[in-house]
Parts: C-alpha cells; sequence; structure tokens
C-alpha cells in the first residue's frame, strides 16, 4: 500500500475520524497489527476559514497546493484532501501534484450511483451547498443535487462552524438537522449526502428516512483503493 498523504484540520475533529476510519479499515481487512500508512498534515483552520470568509479562494488554493507538494515530497503516494468544502480548490491542488488525488466529491458520486439513485439532498457549508464547484462535480456523473431553502442553509452552516468544528453535539441541532432533511425528501430527494466531514459527527442513518452518503467515510475507502492501486 502507498503512503497516504492526507490535508487534514479542516476541521481537526472531523481529520481526526478520518484518520482513525482508514486505521480501522485496514486493520479489519489486513488484521494483526496492520494500520494505514498515512502523512497527515493538520493546517491551521482559523487561517483556512479567514480565507473561507473574505472570499480568497486563490489564496487558499495555493497555500493547500503547496502543502499537498510538500506531502508528495514527503513520500506521499497519493493525496486526499479531507474536507468537503475545500474541494473548491481541488483543481488547484491535483496541478501541483504528480501523484493520484482521490476527488471526495468523484467517489461520492460512483457510491450514489452504485446505489441506483440518482437524486439527492446536498448538506454543508454554505459555500458548499451555495456555490456551484460540487453540485456541478455531481451532474457531471449524472446526480442531480437538491439544496435547502435559505433558511435551513444557514442553520446547517451555522451548526458546522458553531459546533460541530468544536466537537458540540448539541441534540436540539440534530432535531433541526432532522427536520430539514424531511423537507429535502418532501422536494424529491432519495439520498442526502452529508456534505460535510463534521455532520457525521451529529448525523447517522437512523436520523434520515432515506439512505444517507457520509462522505467522509465514502472518502476513506476510495483513497484507501487508490493507495492499493485501484484509483478510477
Amino acid at each position: 500500500m502507498r503512503t497516504i498523504g492526507v490535508l487534514g484540520g479542516m476541521s481537526w475533529e472531523s481529520s481526526a475520524a478520518w484518520y482513525r476510519l482508514a486505521n480501522e479499515r485496514v486493520r479489519a481487512e489486513r488484521g494483526g497489527h496492520h494500520s494505514a500508512p498515512i502523512l497527515l498534515d493538520s493546517l491551521d483552520f482559523a487561517e483556512i476559514e479567514a480565507m473561507q470568509a473574505r472570499g480568497d479562494w486563490d489564496a487558499a488554493g495555493r497555500l493547500l497546493a503547496e502543502h499537498a507538494r510538500r506531502l508528495e515530497a514527503a513520500g506521499a503516494g497519493v493525496i486526499a484532501l479531507a474536507t468537503n468544502t475545500m474541494h473548491l480548490v481541488a483543481d488547484q491542488i491535483e496541478a501541483a501534484i504528480s501523484v493520484p488525488f482521490v476527488h471526495l466529491v468523484d467517489a461520492t458520486a460512483r457510491a450514489i450511483k452504485a446505489s441506483g439513485l440518482s437524486t439527492v439532498g446536498l448538506l454543508g457549508t454554505a459555500f458548499t451547498m451555495e456555490q456551484p464547484f460540487y453540485r456541478e462535480r455531481l451532474a457531471r456523473h449524472g446526480v442531480r443535487s437538491l439544496i435547502p431553502g435559505e433558511e435551513d442553509r444557514r442553520t446547517v452552516h451555522t451548526v458546522i462552524y458553531d459546533e460541530l468544528v468544536f466537537g458540540v453535539l448539541n441534540p436540539d441541532s440534530r432535531q433541526r438537522y432532522r427536520e430539514i432533511i424531511g423537507r429535502l425528501v418532501d422536494a424529491g430527494a432519495e439520498g442526502v449526502i452529508l456534505g460535510c466531514t463534521e455532520i457525521e459527527l451529529l448525523i447517522a442513518a437512523e436520523d434520515s428516512p432515506v439512505p444517507v452518503f457520509p462522505t467522509t467515510a465514502i472518502h476513506v475507502d476510495a483513497t484507501l483503493a487508490a493507495a492499493s492501486g485501484d484509483h478510477p
């Protein structure tokens, strides 16, 4: 298995879950004392969040591209970006490296198609829900995505940035998310993408009347496959 370079820290709460899950998967598959060969570059999320807030995506892309190059130079044979939102700058990262980049949205779209669904709801940060990069990438795979209404989008985003990135799991917020999922289902969603790695800390399959697509788990599996030589 090639060494996996992970761009993390956005936030570290979800990166810790990504790291733990990758190692659990490898241990379950290979047994014994096996674990995943990972180089984790955990960035200071405050820097990234400030760039997000002022819309300076070029600067964010340059920063992440440089860190991806460092991971490759350190021996990573495959690169993964352990965050949904920052896939907005995935093209810059991919252009900066010569090893495979495992795109989270592509992996998620393949999982949706494999399930036989074609229309899904999308939950994530406001950037993920409102900017076109995510939904357009899904559409390339034949997946139609629905986003919540304006007030619901504000709720989803606020819970992520004010609670989940700090590890706060509020039962009231879980209930609000359930209600938002219900409205997406009423609008025609056959499934729901948990399109922010932190959302999986709060919402599980039992919180939704339709299948959920946990992007952290999906991305981990795709990255491990790529590291093992099976990159789509």
